[in-house]
């Protein structure tokens, strides 16, 4: 069986896909069995190779005694006979998913894989599509047939950038087969890396749903805290005011207004909302959540916009500091950062607009966006956006934001860090 060659070091395990989600798997499995890491990029892989995660989420220790090779050849694949995907699957402009990753991984796959072999997708999808798109390239590209000849299996990741307490091993891994065999193996295979265990799906669709429901609840509910935070504002309320005297009822769900970007939050609903118009239904609710929060970060520079306009005598000169452009706080991951919207849209009223981050890469920053990340602060601005609770930020003294701004500044704490901390500058959050 499939689990024991593992365990045995008679096979390999190949992960495809090295970012934030592939690396900590292949580094996990590396503990115990022979793993074969592989990405396209062979930039990453030099630097995976001297210890270096590009994602900067693991550490250079954890490298250390792994039985790993990290490779971007594609004939190293064919040592293996147990897969793992886990590469992107974005949305294009128009929020339409775009399987271009997952499709090209499936063709990589499809060119080495043998009878007995095992195919499993990490990478979230929307319902059908392990089956109904990515098992037919293997299929076509290999002369074999899924389940009669190799297995296949869905396991949605679960990593948590920046999170160091809800990590692979301590969180309950979802795993399904496309036979009773193949669970098995599959679930025998991730409890080699999960100390939390695995839960058993009853097919891969239903596992593939459960990863797209995860994301799109919480997409559901911060949206409602978003609304929320825009009917509290006209009322003069503030919004962290309200959520703490909710939050004293047991049952009420404690979400918080904010930016949604990244690739999860930001992304899964629209494979669900995809694949359900094309089955003839229009997801209204799921919809509606995703237009109040990708509409956020407008709301935010309006806002900005608006006190600039307002408060500065020489509105050509007027200059704002935006404080954070990673999607989230403590990583330095720039995709799909919602505040570059609030960015651009500040800068379309001819103002100024300077950015930081200390996590963010300054050279992927102005290749994906086209800032600059200043490293010093600056001073005379009028307005600062605190857009992402880095913890260089909880921690920033509350007299360094005003030496950085006029007397007639706002600062816009977009998560309420600085909440009954400003008194000599106008203060507002979401």
């Amino acid at each position: 069986m499939i689990y024991q060659d593992l365990l045995d070091k008679k096979t390999k395990l190949a992960v495809i896909g090295l970012g934030y989600v592939g690396l900590p798997i292949a580094l996990e499995f590396a503990k115990r069995i022979s793993v074969i890491g592989f990405d396209i990029n062979g930039k990453r892989i030099a630097q995976m190779n001297q210890g270096i995660d590009p994602s900067k989420e693991v550490d250079p220790g954890q490298f250390a005694g792994k039985d790993i090779l990290f490779t971007s050849n594609p004939d190293d694949l064919r040592e293996a006979r147990f897969f793992v995907v886990a590469v992107p699957t974005p949305v294009d402009k128009f929020n339409v998913p775009d399987l271009k990753p997952v499709l090209g991984a499936s063709a990589t796959i499809g060119k080495v894989v043998k009878p007995g072999d095992y195919v499993v997708f990490e990478s979230t999808v929307y319902p059908g599509c392990t089956e109904e798109d990515c098992l037919p390239v293997i299929e076509k590209l290999s002369g074999l047939k899924g389940t009669r000849d190799f297995k296949i299996g869905y396991s949605p990741e679960r990593i948590n950038p920046g999170d160091k307490k809800n990590t692979l091993r301590s969180v309950v891994k979802i795993v399904s087969g496309c036979d009773a065999e193949s669970l098995e193996e599959i679930a025998k295979t991730y409890e080699l890396v999960v100390d939390a265990g695995v839960h058993r799906a009853s097919s891969i669709r239903v596992a593939e749903a459960a990863k797209i429901v995860e994301n799109t609840q919480r997409d559901l509910n911060i949206a409602l805290m978003n609304e929320l935070s825009m009917i509290f504002d006209r009322m003069g309320i503030n919004t962290y005011d309200v959520l703490d005297a909710a939050g004293t009822k047991w049952n009420f769900l404690k979400f918080s207004p904010g930016l949604v970007g990244g690739h999860c939050i930001g992304v899964d609903p629209y494979y669900l909302t995809h694949k359900a118009e094309a089955m003839g239904y229009e997801a209204k609710l799921i919809s509606a959540s995703r237009f109040i929060n990708d509409n956020m970060a407008r709301n935010v520079a309006r806002k900005v916009i608006q006190h600039v306009l307002r408060h500065t005598p020489d509105v050509n000169n007027a200059r704002v500091l935006v404080k954070g452009v990673t999607f989230k706080e403590n990583v330095s991951d720039i995709r799909n950062s919602k505040i570059i919207d609030t960015v651009k849209e500040i800068q379309s009223f001819n103002i100024q607009v300077d950015v930081q981050d200390p996590h963010a890469d300054a050279a992927e920053v102005m290749e994906e966006y086209g800032l600059a990340i200043m490293r010093t602060d600056g001073a005379d601005y009028d307005a600062v956006v605190i857009a992402t609770p880095h913890q260089e930020y909880i921690s920033l003294p509350v007299q360094e934001l005003y030496n950085m701004t006029r007397p007639s500044a706002l600062i816009a704490d977009l998560k309420g860090i600085y909440k009954g901390k400003i008194l000599e500058r106008d203060y507002w959050s979401l």
